[in-house]
């Protein structure tokens, strides 16, 4: 007699975002796939963070962890030409000058496992010289990638659930209202439907969805992201974090550049987001300050939305009870973590059954 096979256990992912996106096609082509329904209904207002993100990627982050995550991914998004596609990947290096003390040997160790020799450590010297810096603390050190630049999460996220179709995945469109501990996803029609699993990977709309379900929050706060686009001399540097001042960026064309500061606003409504003014201004003269170059953005050029952060940072699967998972919570750098943690929220998910 022929083994009897387990049925396929039935998943719903609620969120269409890359996170979602890239979740229902991992889970839909493993070895032993699942039956996915994926929720893509889009929020009624605002942007989501995968259309807005600035689409930053590199291996060092410095959390070991957090950079495992980052520096497989990139290193994914390198060795696949049909990811670079994907992805829209743009190669222009990558400068992360890290706060004053901080030591970089441990996430270095990670990442030369996976972009061996990409990654190496410069002093504030080198730093002045190679790079546009005018102002830099004295004992400034930065970590300098040459396999690193910036995607688009929103192209990813077309691709993705492109291709999640074709594997299978039920995509449905319309919004959930809540979830149950059945588990269950109730639509916004009446409907109620019963899963093994359900994820929430709705990102900065999940605390929401968690509260109108009952449910409590798991230590996620929503919090706005913001930058602006705009003209400025500004030459010699690539896709750059400086912890210093806080300020990132990376070329976007054109003679124009993107640049930010991380918001103060929290608790934000992610349908209701606004541009902040004030910061775009500080934006403005903070890079005037560290650069020495002036920075004039346009009207329409500040980029506003909301994004998922989490206690304990990072894109995880997380057991919120029996049969009900977020997934989120990449505290607004989820783009350069998304693939590795994909895959293996998936894996984690499909051990549960």
């Amino acid at each position: 007699m022929g083994e009897t096979r387990e049925p396929a256990p039935r998943v719903a992912i609620v969120g269409g975002g890359v996170a979602g996106a890239l979740l229902a096609l991992r889970a839909a082509t493993a070895p032993a796939p699942a039956r996915v329904d994926l929720f893509t209904a889009r929020p009624p207002g605002g942007e989501d963070a995968s259309g807005a993100s600035g689409g930053l990627v590199r291996g060092f982050e410095s959390d070991a962890d957090a950079c495992r995550a980052a520096a497989e991914s990139l290193a994914e998004i390198r060795d696949s030409a049909v990811l670079r596609e994907w992805t829209g990947y743009r190669e222009t290096g990558s400068l992360y000058v890290l706060p004053e003390g901080a030591g970089p040997e441990g996430p270095l160790a990670v990442l030369a496992a996976y972009l061996p020799g990409s990654a190496e450590v410069v002093e504030r010297g080198r730093i002045l010289r190679d790079f546009p810096f005018r102002t830099l603390p004295d004992r400034a050190v930065a970590v300098v990638e040459r396999h690193a630049g910036h995607i688009s999460p929103g192209r990813l996220r077309t691709a993705a659930l492109r291709e999640a179709v074709a594997a299978g995945v039920t995509v449905r469109t319309t919004p959930v209202d809540t979830v149950t501990r059945g588990p269950a996803v109730r639509t916004e029609d009446g409907g109620e439907h019963p899963y093994d699993h359900v994820v929430l990977a709705a990102g900065a709309w999940t605390p929401r969805l968690l509260a109108r379900s009952g449910l409590p929050p798991g230590g996620l706060r929503v919090k706005q992201i913001q930058y602006s686009v705009g003209e400025t001399p500004l030459t010699g540097i690539g896709s750059f974090v400086d912890e210093s001042s806080g300020l990132y960026g990376r070329p976007y064309g054109d003679g124009t550049f993107l640049l930010g500061l991380p918001t103060d606003r929290w608790d934000v409504d992610p349908d209701a987001v606004t541009p902040d003014g004030a910061l775009a201004e500080r934006v403005a003269r903070c890079a005037g300050r560290v650069f020495g170059v002036p920075f004039a953005f346009a009207a329409g050029r500040t980029v506003t939305a909301c994004d998922c952060y989490h206690d304990t940072p990072g894109l995880v699967l997380r057991q919120v009870g029996p049969g009900l998972h977020t997934f989120t919570g990449g505290s607004g750098g989820a783009a350069k973590t998304v693939l590795s943690a994909s895959r293996t929220a998936a894996a984690t998910l499909l051990a549960y059954t």
